[in-house]
């Protein structure tokens, strides 16, 4: 497992501990689930656009000229 380290604005540290303690879990926990999620939507949305730029392909070019 890596270790990343950033810095972030005091008040949307401040924010982030909030969030976390509404949930019941660590920050770090939190920021794991964050970038899990985001991962997940942007791999699940690259599949879908590629599906559709590769579906509509002729179409795409039809409409080019």
């Amino acid at each position: 497992m890596s270790t990343l380290t950033f810095q972030v604005p005091d008040e949307q540290a401040e924010r982030l501990t909030a969030a976390a303690r509404e949930k019941g879990v660590a920050v770090e926990e939190l920021l794991r689930q964050l970038a899990d999620d985001f991962l997940t939507r942007k791999q699940s949305f690259e599949a879908a656009a590629g599906y559709v730029l590769k579906k509509n392909a002729e179409l795409y070019r039809r409409l080019a000229r």
